[in-house]
């Protein structure tokens, strides 16, 4: 066995997690387009035939779910044949929205967690190089499907990418790992040369690595039953998938179908803000940010930068300009983040971070000139 390997996944929008997670996102994303004070925690589960769409919501919108979960099928090829959807949905408890909702415009945490965010300077998307690899594999296989150029595959697909770190400036592709659903009678011989040649190589060449990897697509033969028939789906389990790629901590909780009020998401989020403009600024070269909060409380309860001692600056003088830098009110963070509009399916599959052609909020370095000022 090689030394110094790692190794991060993705999976594709017809993954049975994956479509329960877009299920989740769009939901939130119809009360929020009719409600933007809507409180939503939506959770889906896909087994078979049947789809359960669960959870609490309390809105002014009016959303049919069931609709809603078509809108994500019917595009992965499905149609009202292959699944019975039931909708469970309840309203927030009284308990948690008392929690929520403070006087003076302030909002508290809808509850107690951890969450982390990173950045790295080894990649132009301050993402570790693997995942980047990972999701970048899925993202060009579902494109080839939607324009038809990849006839024989379907959506529900997984990618893996191992990455020799043994020369830390000169990165290589150690292996790939593709597993893609196919239509029947389909020549596995030529699948495989596809994918390789069509995807794999493009991917490795656009980030100008090497072309000498083991590759590996559909090692365990056909690949025709997908989806939830194949393998149950749940909204959250993809954590790794969702942000770093096991790289960085994760605090446990899921992002998907929670509104802005969950600090599962808006922590993370908000996380991943502060650690990719300080690598930006080049306060540090990598940085990994933990925030704790407390169930109804406006303000984060602990706060921890660790920059693996790759600090250019003295790490008080780093908190420091942290601290006058970013607000830390969970008002101000939704806020300046935008998270009350209907974003959220878009980041649903294919990862939360890194994603620089979605131009989203927490993904600027708009703060890297006050994070230089004030730590001088």
């Amino acid at each position: 066995m090689k030394m110094n390997l790692y190794t991060s996944e993705s999976v594709g929008k017809g993954h049975p997690d994956k479509i329960c997670d877009q299920i989740a996102d769009s939901v939130l994303d119809e009360c929020l387009k009719q409600d933007k004070n809507s409180r939503v925690a939506c959770e889906v589960m896909a087994s078979n035939h049947l789809i359960v769409i669960g959870g609490e919501i309390t809105t002014k919108a009016y959303v049919d779910v069931v609709k809603v979960a078509w809108s994500v099928l019917k595009p992965l090829g499905y149609d009202e044949n292959d699944f019975t959807i039931l909708s469970n949905i309840n309203k927030q408890s009284p308990d948690i929205n008392k929690q929520v909702d403070k006087k003076n415009r302030q909002i508290g945490a809808g509850d107690q967690g951890i969450v982390f965010g990173y950045a790295t300077n080894k990649t132009k998307s301050f993402m570790p190089l693997s995942i980047v690899l990972a999701n970048e594999l899925v993202r060009l296989a579902t494109k080839l499907v939607d324009q038809n150029k990849f006839k024989d595959a379907r959506y529900d697909m997984k990618s893996q990418v191992s990455i020799d770190w043994t020369n830390a400036d000169k990165p290589r592709i150690d292996n790939m790992l593709m597993s893609i659903q196919h239509k029947r009678n389909v020549n596995l011989s030529n699948f495989r040369k596809f994918v390789i040649n069509n995807i794999m190589n493009v991917v490795a060449k656009k980030y100008k690595l090497n072309l000498d990897f083991k590759a590996r697509v559909n090692e365990t033969g056909e690949f025709i039953i997908g989806g939830p028939v194949g393998d149950t789906g749940l909204t959250g389990r993809k954590l790794m998938v969702d942000t770093y790629g096991g790289i960085s901590h994760h605090g446990g909780g899921a992002f998907s179908g929670k509104d802005y009020t969950k600090v599962d998401r808006t922590g993370a989020y908000f996380a991943r803000w502060i650690a990719k403009n300080i690598v930006a600024s080049k306060l540090a070269s990598r940085c990994e940010i933990q925030i704790g909060f407390a169930i109804g409380d406006p303000f984060p309860v602990s706060f921890h930068i660790n920059c693996f001692d790759t600090n250019e600056f003295d790490m008080n003088k780093i908190y420091k300009s942290v601290y006058k830098t970013f607000n830390m009110n969970l008002a101000n963070i939704i806020k300046e983040l935008n998270l009350m509009n209907p974003i959220y399916k878009q980041v649903s599959v294919f990862g939360h971070f890194g994603r620089d052609e979605l131009n989203l909020s927490w993904e600027k370095t708009n703060k890297t000139k006050e994070l230089i000022k004030n730590v001088k």
